[in-house]
């Protein structure tokens, strides 16, 4: 792999914010959702997660700044660090009788939604309600999963811990291994007279409305994780996380390009030809777009900072207006006289098609 820094665009003294613009400026490009038939995409997607991810945390990245990507925090030769080896052979236990993992009530589950919105909201960020059907904590019990009166008891198997611990002797001596508790479930703690409503779990299934910030900028495709929002554990384990997929509905009048916004405004060639003072509704409300007298068809009237507010940084996008000039094609008599007149004058020649039976029959003639 590429080194992370290069793979981001930044230098080494990069600081985090900056890491943290360049990297959802290239997930916003490189996202599955926006290249779904490019696997390239996809992959150098997956490089460039994994090197934020490594130089987000202080810690990491300064072992990767020592070692490198084989450093101790990032994995050895091996292809893991000691507590991947000790995982391998011992359970996740060490030889020398430590113990490691999580232990107690397990954390619930991530939750995944997906929110559509206007892109006038896009535009200026808001808050939107996000439905999930979610683990929440049983208030009869107060997610502990016991019956009102009574309480859980310390499970005898593993004291709590959840997991077993079996010493066996071993050609390097004396070996401890550990594994899920078979009694409590790897819960740690066992309960006689279950709560009635959650049936022991701690937890009821419930359909779930939270209000979700969405930041001004961003676009299809994006993805806002949700610290706690997730799933509560069972037994008042800690809540998931909830993963919110943001989608932008199409405007009728508004095209986003980037971050700038584009309007196709026709009008009739009359204004085009003699210039006109002509009011647009925007988002941020009118403005007035002046046609200089023999305005032509692709024109382009740009409104600096009338577009999308960019997802990292200060500043909008710009609002492109695309001039079209219409022909009209429902002349009266009246106004198609006008118009020979004004190709009179003009010296343009104009030739009528001819129609009917007394065309067809000098046609047969000739």
């Amino acid at each position: 792999m590429a080194d992370y820094y290069e793979l981001l665009g930044v230098d080494r003294s990069a600081s985090p914010d900056e890491l943290k613009r360049a990297y959802r400026r290239l997930a916003r490009q490189l996202h599955p959702d926006a290249n779904p038939d490019d696997p390239a995409a996809e992959a150098r997607f997956k490089e460039v997660a994994l090197a934020y991810e490594t130089l987000s945390d202080p810690q990491r990245r300064q072992s990767y700044d020592l070692y490198g990507e084989g450093g101790p925090q990032s994995g050895s030769s091996f292809g893991g660090g000691f507590g991947d080896i000790f995982d391998m052979f011992f359970n996740g236990q060490s030889p020398f009788g430590g113990q490691s993992g999580p232990t107690g009530p397990p954390q619930g589950e991530n939750l995944e939604a997906i929110v559509e919105i206007t892109l006038a909201e896009a535009v200026f960020g808001t808050t939107a309600p996000v439905e999930v059907r979610t683990a929440i904590l049983c208030e009869d019990c107060n997610g502990s999963g016991a019956e009102a009166g009574t309480t859980a008891s310390t499970c005898p198997d593993c004291n709590g811990a959840g997991q077993v611990r079996r010493v066996r002797q071993s050609i390097l001596g004396q070996m401890v291994t550990a594994g899920p508790c078979g009694r409590c479930n790897s819960l740690g703690s066992i309960i006689a007279s279950p709560c009635a409503a959650c049936r022991g779990d701690g937890r009821i299934i419930e359909e779930q409305s939270y209000p979700i910030d969405i930041p001004a900028g961003v676009d299809t495709g994006a993805t806002l994780r949700v610290g706690g929002r997730g799933a509560v554990g069972m037994r008042q384990g800690a809540a998931g996380d909830l993963y919110v997929r943001i989608r932008v509905a199409e405007d009728p009048d508004f095209e986003r390009q980037g971050d700038d916004l584009v309007h196709r405004l026709h009008v009739p060639i009359t204004q085009a030809a003699l210039g006109a003072t002509l009011l647009l509704e925007t988002f941020d409300g009118e403005e007035g777009i002046e046609l200089d007298p023999g305005t032509q068809t692709g024109t382009v009237k740009r409104f600096r900072g009338r577009g999308v507010h960019h997802l990292q940084g200060r500043g909008r996008g710009d609002l492109l207006v695309q001039i079209i000039v219409d022909t009209p094609t429902d002349l009266t008599d009246e106004e198609s006289a006008l118009l020979a007149r004004f190709a009179e004058l003009r010296g343009h020649v104009i030739t009528q098609p001819e129609h009917g039976l007394l065309s067809k029959l000098r046609s047969a003639f000739k």
